[in-house]
């Protein structure tokens, strides 16, 4: 694959470079990162571009606070279902309602297939591939 790569961007002229280590080990690894930690940087700078201004990385990591506490909020709806007798499986509509979250149906499917994915949640009736058909609880 390497080989195939480097190939490729020759046919292309476009240039590449290899780096071989003798052994890895943390300290290989953290030398190589800080070399193009560096690289880029001054390349940033040779361009006349901070490199490290990224202005999108805060909205994603309030973006990702926003599904964290989501998760949590499916995970309690979940909970409280699946400790009813007989245990309550749930639509992805009832736990997008349960949840005060109608509108974040779509992040919900995706949270309830990773649980499902993970063994943390069990799709009792439906599959992924058809979402408003699925009915779901936690794994006791």
């Amino acid at each position: 694959m390497l080989q195939g790569t480097r190939s490729a961007l020759y046919a292309n002229d476009q240039e590449s470079i290899t780096v071989t280590v003798q052994e890895v080990t943390p300290k290989s690894i953290g030398a190589l990162i800080a070399l193009y930690e560096r690289a880029v940087g001054i390349y940033a700078s040779l361009i006349n571009i901070n490199a490290y201004h990224q202005p999108g990385v805060e909205a994603e990591k309030k973006a990702a606070g926003e599904v964290l506490a989501l998760q949590k909020r499916v995970i309690a709806v979940l909970n409280e279902a699946s400790l009813k007798e007989p245990v309550e499986p749930l639509t992805l509509e009832e736990v997008a309602d349960r949840c005060h979250a109608p509108e974040n149906i779509e992040i919900i499917y995706k949270i309830i297939a990773h649980m499902a994915a993970n063994d943390r949640a069990l799709i009792n009736v439906g599959s992924c591939g058809s979402p408003r058909s699925i009915k779901v609880h936690l794994r006791k």
